[in-house]
């Protein structure tokens, strides 16, 4: 019935109003790499958040927007802080292997992040967010299957302004960020300087001891600088440093509590970090060829996760493990857009190299330990080129086609140790040590032959757009997209031999609808995915090694569905926005055992494919007025998501959520000041990360009538009281 009310509400909202971003401020998008667009005239479906839908929807991370799209889940992994999860439209990852690639791409100013470890992380000073649904691959690359989330910071201003935010959650959860920007030498040069700071002292409770749990520090320091020596050249250089330090999963043992609840008793509180680095140079150079622009950005980036986390999840030691990810990465990209007559061009060449050491240590007892990883080399280039030919003033038809060549050589090891080989903060339990030696090459004993793999590939996509009118755009598009393939640095067993994997390709068609009335806006998209050699990390539990995972080229897939989002201004002051989604998924050829049982048969081709929730849907109430020389403003949003499958035996699962969230805010004048008052998940939904199956020895004896589990608890209920300051 609720599914019936969601799709009723999104039809009744068709009169909506003119397309802006999610609250109605006018956001200009930059899917396109060709300059600016409004979001309605884009023929793909996406969504976008401005700045003033961000703080109205209290967004800390990309994780905070994970119930607010149709069929779209931005979820962190819950093992390590910072680990994204991301999938959309049911094509996504589901691993904390470092080795393992995203599917859905994360892009900060232009800049890819080549890797999932340290990809999710707190956001301030941010002008927009553009969430691209579907493969991207020929304008973005590789590992964009699923889709693209697109992050745009604020830039230098020609005009001094600042800018400071204070906020405390229940936790207690102490936020504060500030930014400056301005000219330095006015006409020429400008800056602007960030700063944020958090400090969590943790939301939950750890029936253990009965201490706090979830304590958490990031700080974050970003520097923007803006050089225009000429009218038509621009460099905009950017720099951030953070840091992040706190506890290690919340593990909720389901054989021992309730799903219902937020109750856990773990004896090794673990603990999670991050340290990046990261810049990138950005050069726009107008050009009398085509009245075009040649853009160059380059990028540089380097992140160490250290995190270590209680497997068994239970007060006894049963299987605890410590884990480092290092990753640094190098890239350029250089294009030309430009427009000749009714052809709008884009072309290019992108280049990327990655140096990744990942390093897992379990420990099962003092004297039992096993240390493994990997090292790799990646590196990976391609040229692109994108064209919109219109036909006529209604009609534009659209080709693109991508070549990508990679390479990764990669190195795995699995010895049994008895010494500590991790750095990190001491993990406070008899006989499992503290701080461990430096991490070079020496720590990892590469026991078996390297992996040399090389492929290449071809993304087309073709399309074409019908506009009759300024408010209609229907569109229909196939396209072509595919991740990489690799070699597996998580092989926890010694007896098992570290296996490869082959790339996944994807061919999507999408048919869409974006329609704007006199107040308001309705949006439709059908799509069909086809998946080839689909990738899947499969998770059995292991009396040995705990937890087996084995990434593998599974078979083929269909994957297909539908979104509807609509918003309706009911009066000049009151608006409603609503979505809903609709996925399904199956597999049609299976070449590999899914469900451990060691043989393929008509039981695997039953499993449902992990983190495919059927639907997702919402509604959001937004009501605005006139207030004591200011503007007050309430925001209360519901969306849902179904229950879904975490992992491939169908065994492990993620609840069904329903999450409630509201604001009230009172802003003074023309924004110099805002005040507001907020609630994320009133309802108390507890809801984690993973539902990862564990051996038998993990219940301990005691039983909860379930299996027993590590599922990575998140936050409950959360009351938020913030300031934001402008000038």
């Amino acid at each position: 019935m609720k599914r019936v009310f969601a799709l009723a509400a999104c039809a009744a909202l068709a009169l909506a109003a003119p397309a802006h971003a999610q609250d109605g401020e006018e956001v200009i998008v930059t899917a396109t790499k060709r300059g600016e667009s409004r979001a309605q005239d884009v023929p793909m479906a996406l969504n976008v958040f401005g700045a003033e839908d961000l703080r109205a929807r209290n967004v800390e991370d990309l994780q905070s927007l994970s119930y607010a799209m149709p069929n779209v889940q931005l979820e962190d992994i819950g093992t390590a802080r910072g680990i994204a999860n991301f999938s959309i439209r049911g094509v996504g990852v589901n691993s904390s292997i470092a080795s393992v690639d995203p599917a859905v791409g994360v892009f900060v100013d232009g800049l890819y992040l080549g890797v999932n470890a340290g990809a999710l992380t707190d956001l301030f000073d941010v002008e927009a967010i553009e969430v691209l649904r579907g493969p991207q691959g020929t304008l973005y690359g590789r590992n964009v299957t699923g889709g693209a989330v697109l992050v745009r910071t604020r830039a230098p201003t020609d005009v001094f302004e600042a800018r400071a935010r204070a906020a405390v959650e229940t936790g207690p959860n102490w936020i504060a960020d500030a930014a400056i920007s301005g000219p330095i030498a006015p006409g020429r040069l400008s800056g602007r300087l960030a700063v944020y700071h958090s400090e969590d002292e943790g939301w939950l409770t750890n029936d253990f001891d009965g201490s706090s749990f979830g304590a958490n520090e990031t700080n974050i320091y970003r520097g923007s600088l803006r050089f225009t020596p000429a009218p038509n050249l621009e460099f905009l250089l950017r720099a951030e440093q953070g840091y992040v330090d706190g506890d290690g999963p919340a593990g909720q043992n389901h054989a021992l509590f309730s799903r219902d609840s937020f109750d856990f008793a773990i004896n090794n509180r673990g603990y999670a970090g991050a340290d990046w680095e990261q810049a990138s140079l950005e050069a726009n150079w107008r050009v009398p060829f085509g009245d075009g622009v040649i853009t160059s950005i380059s990028g540089w980036r380097t992140v160490e996760v250290p995190w270590a986390a209680d497997i068994d999840s239970t007060p006894n030691f049963v299987f605890h493990t410590r884990v480092l990810n290092l990753q640094e990465q190098r890239s350029e990209e250089l294009r030309y857009a430009g427009t000749f007559g009714a052809v709008s061009l884009t072309t290019g060449v992108f280049y990327l190299e990655q140096d990744l050491t990942y390093i897992d240590e379990r420990n099962f007892s003092p004297s039992f330990r096993r240390t493994g990883g990997g090292q790799g080399e990646f590196t990976s280039w391609a040229a692109f080129a994108d064209a919109d030919w219109q036909l006529n003033q209604t009609v534009t038809l659209s080709a693109g086609l991508r070549y990508t060549n990679e390479d990764k050589f990669s190195r795995i090891s699995r010895v049994r140790r008895a010494v500590d080989d991790l750095n990190g903060p001491g993990v406070v339990v008899p006989g499992e040590g503290v701080d461990g030696g430096s991490i070079d090459d020496r720590t990892l004993v590469f026991s078996d032959a390297p992996f040399d793999q090389s492929w290449e590939d071809v993304s087309p996509r073709v399309g074409v757009q019908w506009q009759p009118n300024a408010n209609t755009n229907l569109y229909a598009n196939w396209s072509r997209a595919f991740r990489g393939g690799g070699a597996n640095f998580r092989t926890a067993s010694l007896g098992l031999a570290p296996r490869a994997y082959d790339p996944e390709q994807q061919s999507t068609i999408e048919i869409g609808l974006k329609q704007e009335f006199s107040r308001g806006r309705l949006n439709l998209a059908l799509f069909n995915n086809q998946i080839e050699d689909m990738q899947r990390e499969t998770n059995q539990p292991d009396p040995i090694s705990g937890v087996q995972q084995i990434v593998l080229n599974a078979g083929d897939a269909t994957i297909w569905g539908g979104e509807i989002e609509a918003r309706f201004d009911v009066t000049e002051n009151l608006s409603l926005t609503a979505q809903a989604g609709y996925v399904h998924g199956a597999y049609d050829h299976i070449t590999e055992d899914l469900n451990g049982d060691l043989v393929i048969n008509d039981a695997d081709y039953a499993l449902e494919i992990p983190r495919l929730a059927p639907w997702t849907y919402g509604i959001a109430f937004d009501y605005r007025r006139p207030m004591a020389n200011g503007v007050a403003r309430a925001r209360l949003a519901y969306n849902h998501r179904d229950a879904a499958f975490y992992n491939d035996s169908n065994l492990g699962r993620l609840a069904e959520a329903d999450m409630l969230d509201a604001n009230i805010a009172w802003q003074h004048g023309e924004g110099d000041w805002v005040i507001s008052l907020y609630g994320e998940n009133l309802l108390d939904e507890p809801t984690w990360g993973g539902d990862t199956i564990l051996p038998s020895t993990a219940s301990f004896g005691y039983s909860g009538g379930e299996r027993p589990t590590f599922s990575p608890l998140n936050k409950g209920r959360v009351i938020g009281l913030e300031l934001r300051l402008a000038y």
